[in-house]
């Protein structure tokens, strides 16, 4: 079973309810061969965060050691009334 860390950016206000917007971080997306002219993923299925929330370590992978931005962001909007 895949678990995912997700990570909420706040709430926004929409007409009469409030919207929050949940990140997932998946794929490493990084090209390891940019440098020689290929392409090339190390194959890190999902971002997890080396360190607490908060903290310059948590925009670390634990499994591949790549910054939050290589992987690729996904969105998910939760309406609450």
């Amino acid at each position: 079973m895949k678990e995912t860390k997700t990570v909420s950016n706040g709430s926004v206000k929409r007409s009469d309810h409030y919207e929050s917007e949940i990140v997932k971080y998946e794929e490493c997306r990084k090209n390891h061969a940019a440098n020689i002219g290929g392409y090339a993923v190390d194959g890190c299925g999902e971002f997890m965060a080396s360190g607490e929330e908060g903290t310059s370590a948590s925009l670390k992978c634990a499994a591949c050691n790549c910054h939050r931005n290589f992987h690729r962001r996904e969105v998910a909007n939760e309406s609450c009334s």
